[in-house]
């Protein structure tokens, strides 16, 4: 009798589950995408276009692509400048040398005080987008790519791109902009 009731019960608990379960759509936010660009074959723009879902010719520009796909994957590291480890400041720094041949402060702060602010719905591909981690205010960088997509120095996957809306990452979300000339 104990176990008729138990599955009884465990039937009223799991039929409301599973109905709710199948009843529901939910849209899964890719916060790696790092692993998504090993799978993708074709040109580098046919890639991160998939990658980032616009049309190729919504990629501005190449090189920028080009240097982010060189820089994939390399591991975290504090105060890193190089390809053997990196941070999230020394990365965007290097990028915007490289890439907007413009030059940055090296701190994520220092940064987050040097830009024009931008709405989110406003950003472009190169802006800049901050973060408060750990309850300090612009500890983080990335660079705005398009959908919300950014890439950045992580501290535990290296070099990614990641998702905006990722609700770890937009409850930290704390400014976004773009270089002033």
């Amino acid at each position: 009798m104990i176990s008729y009731l138990r599955s009884k019960g465990i039937y009223i608990i799991l039929f409301p589950a599973l109905l709710l379960y199948s009843s529901c759509k939910s849209k899964k936010i890719l916060t790696d995408s790092s692993k998504a660009r090993s799978v993708a074959s074709g040109s580098l723009t046919e890639r991160y276009a998939a990658l980032l879902n616009v049309k190729e010719k919504e990629l501005g520009n190449e090189k920028l692509y080009r240097f982010i796909d060189s820089w994939m994957g390399v591991p975290h590291r504090s105060g890193g400048m190089d390809k053997k480890g990196i941070d999230c400041s020394g990365f965007t720094s290097i990028l915007e040398k490289e890439i907007y041949n413009r030059a940055v402060p090296r701190t994520a702060k220092s940064m987050a005080e040097s830009v024009k602010r931008k709405y989110e719905e406003d950003l472009k591909e190169g802006d800049l987008v901050f973060f408060d981690f750990q309850g300090q205010k612009f500890s983080h960088v990335g660079v705005y790519l398009h959908n919300n997509k950014f890439v950045h120095a992580s501290t535990s996957k290296g070099v990614i791109i990641s998702d905006l809306k990722d609700p770890w990452y937009y409850k930290y979300f704390s400014r976004a902009g773009s270089i002033k000339n």
